[in-house]
């Protein structure tokens, strides 16, 4: 059976920046092993499967791999595979706004403009988070071989996915970083997340800060624009005090230091409530064959 397969490139608008997310249009028949198969053969950090929605409040439903895992959730793949099924005709949004099924549950994306000026975000899911004991915070810093503020503690952020949260002190520092990788896994797998999203202060061209995500125990050593780390860097943001008034919206950088660099449009309700947002631009059409 031939299956329509793109690659679209998240958080940019730029053909080969931002992130990739490949999107299997016609995964009905596909098993979890087959998906995860793939999934593996593509060798990004996520693949994505479009399936017919269960529930009648969705649009589509949608499964989300890594090279290892299957994800409940994550970012990038969300609005990749929501530009992917816009543009090939398979969703239509309904006042603006596309409802998603995958293993969180319904997510909500908005869609603003269309062609090559469409954005799209997402609600990020209810996010719960814990902040690291001592030793794991120590562990932390042996990691990523610098230390990290303790005037906001490290904290680990339950989206879907898990990241544990951390800020360093200077963009200088952040780009610098060279995290022990085996280490890291090890660390990430003992505590149940996915990965270590890290970031600093960032003001050039309007850019609040930089972010980078490592997820090795994913296959993934770094995740060059990563939503769902976006989205837990604006939860614990929030939570730390650390944006004007509680709530506001920022611009995030991140991918730099992979040749990737791309744009994440954030917003952060009084509430604490995220959205997270950017452009998409496919970079590959095609069929799998099987």
């Amino acid at each position: 059976m031939q299956r329509t397969y793109k690659v679209v490139d998240v958080f940019t608008k730029v053909p080969f920046a931002g992130n990739p997310v490949a999107v299997v249009l016609d995964a009905q028949g596909l098993d979890t092993q087959a998906m995860q198969a793939i999934a593996s053969w593509t060798n990004l950090s996520e693949t994505t499967f479009l399936l017919p929605a269960q529930s009648d409040k969705a649009d589509y439903q949608l499964r989300i791999f890594t090279p290892r895992n299957e994800l409940p959730f994550a970012g990038h793949p969300t609005l990749g595979s929501a530009h992917a099924a816009l543009e090939a005709g398979r969703a239509v949004p309904r006042q603006g706004q596309l409802v998603q099924e995958c293993g969180v549950g319904l997510v909500t994306l908005h869609v603003n403009g269309s062609g090559e000026d469409r954005s799209l975000s997402f609600a990020l899911p209810p996010a719960r988070h814990v902040t690291l004991d001592a030793a794991d915070r120590a562990e932390l810093e042996a990691v990523l071989g610098v230390p990290v503020d303790h005037t906001a503690p490290p904290m680990m952020v339950d989206v879907g996915p898990v990241w544990i949260v951390a800020r360093v002190s200077s963009v200088e520092q952040l780009l610098a970083l060279r995290p022990d990788f085996g280490r890291s896994q090890v660390f990430e797998q003992r505590l149940g997340a996915i990965g270590i999203s890290v970031f600093a202060a960032h003001d050039p061209d309007g850019v609040d800060i930089e972010v980078r995500s490592f997820a090795p125990s994913q296959g993934v050593n770094e995740d060059p624009v990563c939503g769902s780390g976006n989205g837990s860097v604006a939860v614990f943001r929030h939570v730390r005090g650390l944006l004007p008034s509680g709530a506001g919206q920022y611009l995030a950088t991140q991918g730099g230091c992979v040749g990737r660099a791309g744009r994440i449009f954030v917003r952060v309700g009084a509430g604490g409530a995220v959205d997270v947002g950017g452009q998409c631009v496919t970079t590959v059409e095609g069929r799998l064959a099987g």
